[in-house]
């Protein structure tokens, strides 16, 4: 049967009735506490600045401040130097026999460092001592000698006065006497030379013992047991120097200060060195001396500073940075405060407190402040040495506020 379209076409209608959402009946019973709480995310989010512009700011460490910075005049840089320093040799050409030190040890005047071969020394001094020994035994014949030719003598001239002897008699007692005389002097003077020759002789077998010079500390070992020790050490595979000591009670810092800035510096004045290897100590010093001369190369001139505090851990060679101050360091400015700069503090409602930079956001943090050093100002409370606060901060950062450092 065919199919009629208009009948088709006016079953077709538009359902234009409104329609409306139906939730579920849980949801429409906590619709208000999900706004709610939403309402309440946003406020915190626009509080913590989710949604706040990003700020730009610069940063600086919180790190430990020496008072003494406050008033230093002038930096200048250098190396701890001994200037009590030798290279102990022998005087003589031998075999090294024995070292009885090494790196680091302490020695005293008088100790001894090294040993060197001496069986020739000890045989010249046991031939010197049995010299002398006969140049002695000499000496006593020639006395007993003298003696005999001094009493034969007073008899012939006691006779002679009488005319109970000859003229040739005394004449020979005589010349016995003067010949005895001279042999005992001679003895006299050999025994003198016996006895210099021993001492000669105990001089070079002393030449054996290579002894410290000073009291000082042993830097480095030159030699080892069975080298050819020289004085002038020019022979092929032969040494000079056995040791090499540094008396430390004569360490100085040895800084160059330009020319330019000479003025600053003056005999006396106090000073504060920090050494590179120790950068948890500052020692307390003194211009020691200004070397009246200067480097043309470097247009400088040198300043010795010296220790006024002591400590076994400087040793030679150590780089060190001389402040020269404006007046002495007292105890308690020796000791490192934390401090900020200035310009990070922030005032508000009677406390103050700085920006540390979290991440990419700031937290405000409250301060317990102590003295004032110039720009700088110490923290007894608040923040921690390394933390990073902002320098100059807008009126627009607030807690939890995005912020942008700058690149580099």
């Amino acid at each position: 049967m065919p199919i009629v379209a208009d009948e088709d076409l006016s079953k077709l209608k538009i359902d234009r009735t409104p329609k409306t959402s139906k939730l579920p009946a849980q949801w429409r019973r906590y619709r208000w506490v999900i706004a709610g709480v939403l309402a309440v995310l946003a406020g915190l989010f626009l509080y913590r600045g989710v949604f706040s512009p990003t700020v730009k700011v610069e940063v600086a460490t919180v790190s430990r401040y020496y008072p003494s910075q406050a008033f230093t005049q002038l930096n200048a840089s250098g190396y701890v130097v001994a200037q009590r320093k030798a290279a102990v040799a022998s005087k003589i050409t031998s075999r090294l026999l024995e070292i009885t030190v090494e790196e680091g040890s302490r020695v005293r005047k008088g100790d001894v460092i090294a040993r060197l071969e001496g069986d020739d020394a000890i045989a010249a001094r046991d031939q010197s001592r049995a010299n002398l020994m006969v140049a002695r035994y000499n000496l006593e014949q020639a006395k007993a000698e003298l003696e005999d030719a001094a009493a034969s003598f007073q008899r012939e001239k006691d006779l002679l006065a009488k005319e109970f002897t000859s003229k040739a008699q005394y004449d020979a007692a005589e010349a016995r006497y003067k010949k005895a005389q001279a042999a005992a002097a001679g003895a006299e003077a050999a025994v003198k030379a016996g006895q210099a020759a021993l001492q000669a002789a105990y001089v070079n077998l002393e030449y054996t013992l290579i002894r410290a010079p000073f009291d000082a500390v042993v830097l480095t070992k030159d030699a080892d047991v069975g080298d050819i020790i020289t004085p002038l050490g020019a022979a092929a595979n032969a040494k000079a120097a056995v040791v090499t000591i540094a008396d430390m009670a004569s360490l100085l810092v040895e800084a160059d200060v330009s020319e330019s800035n000479l003025g600053l510096v003056k005999q006396g004045q106090p000073c504060e060195i920090h050494l590179d290897a120790i950068p948890d100590n500052r020692f307390r010093g003194v211009v020691h001396a200004i070397v009246p001369t200067v480097d043309r190369t470097k247009a400088t001139v040198m300043v010795k500073v010296r220790f006024l505090d002591k400590n076994p851990n400087i040793l030679p060679e150590m780089s060190a940075k001389v402040a020269f101050l404006s007046k002495a360091v007292s105890d308690d400015e020796q000791k490192p405060r934390l401090a900020v700069n200035r310009s990070s503090l922030v005032s508000r409602d009677g406390q103050t407190s700085v920006f540390i930079v979290k991440s990419n956001r700031v937290e405000e943090t409250p301060l317990r402040l102590g003295r004032e050093f110039g720009e700088m100002v110490e923290v007894l409370e608040g923040v921690k040495q390394g933390d990073r606060v902002v320098l100059n901060p807008s009126k627009r950062l607030r807690d939890g506020s995005k912020v942008k450092l700058p690149e580099g």
